[in-house]
């Protein structure tokens, strides 16, 4: 009897064993399943707002000195990426080399010696660049790229 009574329990817990198994595996797989899913639906606010293609290149011919803050300056060369839109004529960089003038002028060495500190420069600046070279509703301009950057 004490036979039939092991054989009698063995069943009823290998059958919760592979209840919990089962269970386990549903929950890894839905899961999965559900990341996998949010992830190749992409953000649908990047789907919205597509990103404008490169157009050509317009490199500014003359680097420009600047005046920077405590007797320090910047001597800076750029290029502006243009987009697919703006079609295939170089922009006038008076404008730019103005935009230029304007962000960098009084900066210290110190905002400009770290890649944060330029980095954030550098974005301030391609949005005026972005604001300024939109025409009618179509932008001219996707980057600012440094061509030279040395500061004293």
């Amino acid at each position: 009897m004490a036979d039939e009574k092991e054989t009698a329990e063995a069943p009823k817990k290998s059958n919760k064993m592979m209840m919990i198994v089962i269970a386990l595996v549903l929950v890894v797989l839905g899961g999965g399943g559900a990341g996998a899913f949010f992830m190749l639906r992409g953000d649908s606010a990047e789907a919205a707002e597509e990103k404008p293609k490169k157009g050509i290149v317009t490199v500014a011919e003359s680097t420009i000195t600047v005046n920077l803050a405590d007797g320090h300056y910047l001597k800076l060369g750029f290029a502006i990426q243009q987009t697919e839109e703006s079609g295939d004529h170089a922009i006038d960089l008076s404008e730019a080399y103005q935009l230029v003038i304007d962000e960098y002028t009084g900066r210290t060495i110190a905002e400009l010696s770290t890649a944060e500190g330029r980095a954030k420069i550098k974005e301030e600046l391609l949005t005026e660049l972005i604001k300024t070279y939109t025409v009618e509703d179509v932008k001219e301009v996707m980057d600012i790229y440094y061509t030279s950057f040395v500061t004293q």
